[in-house]
């Protein structure tokens, strides 16, 4: 859990410590979210004056703590402080410099009083190496932020300023620039935490380390063990993938009757089964992203309380997302869509599949159950049809690519790219897909899955075409392990 610190002196070496200060609700604890990859880090809040103490977090890199980050509360009222620090000088005394005049401050009476929150800012900048000043971007430029700003400056650490919510159409970004390179704060970064540029936490610390020299070696190092991090997270989402569809496809429910009663219960089965699958690997990609089913409602997409809305079976979830069902009678089949009936090895296709128990699935089913009995003979089974294949790849890319765009502090829309989902929604399925469906043992729905035989090979091959479908859309950057101070 994270504790309430007081400040502790600075000292040479690693971790680099950077207070995070700035104005109330500008963002401060979501920067800290956002860089530990911790939804549970603080208070986040619209009203002010949320953050009330000092509470810190450590990042680590190969085992080796680097830096040490500490959330301070906002600034309230700056301009009556940079007048009271005006007002303690005395007259025709030698004129205190920065630091010291903060430190006059901190051990005056006002610094237990009025002025109790600044001063917990101003004691942790003093014992740190550098501070991120956090800018709401969409705030106009005040005189407050001025006197906070020179405030800041007193205490003559690096302050480095993080134009934050740079991406709403009301920020403010050239008009702040332009007055904090009035105030010599030419080093500037842009950091969203509502939805962080893909290079976005790089720039973060390489911008840092052109104020902080000397830490320019543990930061690097940081970057480095979160870019690898942020690949070997990535690939691992795309296995979960993977592993989802190759034991859709291999799936396979024997029927064991020849009747629709039978054909009702085995299609029941397979559809719980398969949105059980589902739900196994939305809930592992939430957990490999540092998600929890609570965090998920804020995320567009049609998720309740970590579970799709949308029926995975129903066809109009289908068109939806852009899965042609196909002409006629495919097409016609009522709730047919999604489940293929194989008689004795053969299948039908989605014309003689019935889907899901509601509405006149069963019907489409009766249409053609005569044809099957007296044409054809051998084992009855149920398939999932290429159709919710389709679907459950889209569904988990479109989750994939909303988490590793979104900060621990809030999230951005998603815009899925009509040529990198083309191959799910019409083309052909890719040839691991077409094995698992000759390899019944694959499946681990109803059973554990034999790795013999391929199965592992094909989850691989599978992930690398995963790939190619979010090309171009890698992670933002990798959660460190954190831990609180």
């Amino acid at each position: 859990m994270d504790k309430q610190l007081g400040p502790t002196p600075k000292r040479g070496g690693h971790p680099v410590r950077i207070a995070v200060v700035g104005h109330t609700n500008t963002g401060k604890t979501s920067l800290l979210r956002t860089l530990t990859r911790d939804t549970g880090f603080g208070e986040v809040s619209s009203r002010p004056s949320t953050t009330r103490h000092v509470e810190g977090a450590r990042l680590m890199a190969d085992g080796q703590v680097l830096v040490e980050l500490f959330d301070t509360p906002g600034m309230e009222d700056p301009i009556a402080l940079f007048e009271l620090l005006e007002d303690l000088d005395d007259p025709g005394a030698e004129r205190l410099d920065g630091p010291a005049r903060v430190s006059r401050f901190l051990a005056s009476p006002q610094a237990h009083a009025r002025f109790e929150q600044e001063a917990k800012v101003l004691r942790q900048l003093l014992a740190s190496d550098a501070g991120f000043y956090v800018i709401d971007a969409r705030d106009p430029v005040l005189a407050k932020h001025r006197d906070e700003l020179a405030v800041l400056g007193s205490c003559a650490v690096p302050l480095l300023p993080v134009l934050n919510f740079v991406r709403s159409p009301e920020a403010n970004e050239s008009a702040w620039r332009e007055a904090l390179a009035r105030l010599g704060l030419h080093a500037v970064v842009r950091f969203d935490t509502v939805a962080p540029e893909r290079d976005g936490e790089r720039r973060l610390y390489e911008k840092l380390a052109t104020v902080l020299d000397a830490h320019r070696p543990a930061l690097d190092t940081l970057v480095a063990c979160r870019a690898r991090e942020a690949e070997l997270r990535h690939r691992a989402g795309l296995g979960l993938i993977a592993e989802l569809l190759i034991d859709a496809a291999a799936c396979r429910f024997d029927l064991a009757a020849n009747d629709d009663a039978a054909l009702e219960r085995g299609v029941a089965h397979l559809n719980a089964s398969i949105r059980a699958r589902e739900q196994q690997c939305v809930d592992a990609l939430l957990a490999l992203y540092r998600f929890g089913r609570e965090d998920v409602d804020e995320l567009p997409l049609p998720l309740i309380d970590g579970r799709w809305e949308d029926d995975l079976f129903h066809p109009e979830t289908l068109r939806q997302m852009g899965v042609k069902l196909g002409t006629g009678a495919a097409a016609g089949a009522a709730a047919g869509a999604g489940i293929d009936l194989m008689v004795g090895g053969l299948t039908l296709g989605a014309a003689a599949a019935i889907g899901a128990i509601a509405g006149g699935g069963l019907q489409a089913m009766r249409h053609f159950g005569d044809r099957l009995r007296t044409v054809l003979t051998g084992q009855r089974q149920l398939a999932v049809g290429d159709p919710v294949l389709r679907l459950l790849a889209l569904r988990q890319l479109q989750l994939l690519q909303a988490l590793e765009t979104r900060g621990h502090a809030a999230v951005k829309p998603i815009h899925r790219d009509a040529e990198e989902t083309r191959q799910w929604q019409e083309g052909r399925l890719p040839a691991p897909i077409q094995r698992a469906r000759s390899n019944r043992h694959w499946s681990a729905i109803d059973g554990p899955a034999d790795e013999a035989g391929g199965r592992g090979s094909a989850v691989d091959a599978l992930a690398e075409v995963l790939a190619g479908s979010v090309a171009g859309l890698s992670s933002p950057g990798a959660g460190p392990t954190t831990g609180a101070i």
